[in-house]
């Protein structure tokens, strides 16, 4: 099976792994002509004199290590600046402590990860931040929304867990007509930079969870924010010295590590995620598989004008009740039952119960998220034990379900 990309719109960029490997990490810049570039674990920097430095005065405003990642995150989004933190919603509360006032207004998607949801539904309203969660594939709703004093749009692209592809182009426009100042943010964690890049789409923000795909390896807590606007960018590294949420330098360099082999791992977590979508949609106990780079998928065609592939991430309902769901997970001998994506593992959640147990379950259940919908971190194991395992798992699924008739 082929990884498909041909069919859409985006071309991967041809330099996409020459930058991942190169950028920042020139071996001149250190000096012994490191290949491997060190971890500079320094909290402090000597001075030539009272104010002067060369470069560096204190680990938390700035660190050669976080410097090296940032620049090779920002040149594979397409972006001019970049600033890390110490974990997605680091990045995410940084961006609204740097950009909004109390009486201000942020409109976020209504199919949003739990803890987005949890810190824009509960943190930022105590700063005084109104907050409106919205279905955007309704522009008229989402016209409707807009106030004089909304100042951001945070959008996921696609969402979590339902895996709907948001019209990121049609909505930047639309927005920024009505109010060219309103900020556009799109959560690129499930995508990254490799199958989507935000701010050619009309975003101003792009922010990561690098705790997922660009780190890979399951074994460190980090976030990014990436924009081409200097302003924005100002605030933002601002906020992130004068409030301190930066990573390690250790940290760094295991991300820096795993980005030079990011342009291979998702192509496999591509082609494993829709071969284990193909067979999904093939067994009887699965009542409905959402995966954008389907041909099912109700917003597959949007997903193939604006991106240049999927990554390994898919969700499914299964029949029955959470009786089913939960011996569909004892079940499984190779997926995890675990929190979080994008590592080299496979790993199953039940959102209603894990990532997105903040979300009240009114809330739950208008997005579509029940106690059978289960979502998929495909890895990069061989994809013929990944699906033997989800068959069997499945199997003793229904063997529950048929004995309850």
């Amino acid at each position: 099976m082929t990884c498909g990309m041909a069919q859409y719109k985006y071309a991967i960029d041809p330099s996409f792994a020459t930058k991942a490997i190169h950028t920042g990490a020139k071996p001149e810049q250190w000096t012994n002509n490191e290949i491997v570039p060190p971890i500079v674990l320094s909290t402090t920097f000597k001075q030539l004199g009272p104010g002067q430095d060369k470069g560096y005065d204190y680990g938390r405003s700035n660190n050669p290590s976080r410097e090296m990642l940032e620049k090779c995150l920002a040149a594979l989004e397409g972006g001019l600046f970049c600033s890390c933190f110490s974990s997605g919603l680091g990045a995410t509360s940084s961006i609204v402590n740097a950009l909004l006032n109390a009486g201000d207004h942020v409109i976020c998607i209504k199919s949003v990860y739990g803890g987005n949801f949890r810190y824009f539904s509960e943190v930022a309203p105590r700063s005084g931040i109104e907050i409106s969660f919205v279905d955007v594939s309704d522009m008229n709703i989402l016209l409707d929304t807009l106030k004089s004093n909304t100042k951001l749009l945070w959008l996921e692209n696609p969402t979590n867990p339902m895996m709907d592809v948001v019209d990121v182009p049609t909505i930047s426009k639309v927005v920024k007509d009505r109010n060219e100042k309103i900020i556009i943010v799109v959560d690129n964690t499930f995508q990254t930079s490799f199958f989507q890049r935000p701010l050619e789409l009309g975003a101003d923000i792009s922010v990561h969870s690098l705790t997922k795909y660009l780190n890979g390896h399951s074994d460190v807590v980090m976030g990014a924010t990436i924009t081409n606007n200097g302003t924005i960018n100002s605030r933002i590294q601002f906020v992130q010295n004068a409030c301190g949420a930066v990573p390690s330098p250790f940290d760094c360099f295991l991300v820096t590590r795993s980005l030079k082999t990011l342009q291979v791992r998702m192509r496999e977590h591509m082609t494993n995620g829709l071969a284990v979508g193909q067979f999904l949609e093939t067994h009887p106990m699965v009542i409905k598989v959402l995966h954008p780079g389907l041909p099912s998928h109700p917003d597959h065609a949007l997903a193939l004008r604006q991106w240049s592939g999927c990554s390994g991430m898919l969700s499914f309902y299964i029949r029955g009740s959470f009786e089913q769901s939960k011996v569909f997970f004892s079940s499984l001998k190779l997926f995890s039952l675990a929190i979080s994506l994008g590592g080299y593992e496979s790993l199953v959640d039940l959102p209603a119960r894990m990532t997105h147990a903040a979300m009240p379950l009114d809330e739950q259940l208008a997005v579509g998220i029940t106690d059978t919908l289960i979502r998929l971190s495909v890895g990069l194991e061989n994809v013929n034990d990944l699906i033997e395992d989800l068959k069997q798992a499945l199997n003793e699924a229904a063997v529950t379900l048929e004995n309850k008739k």
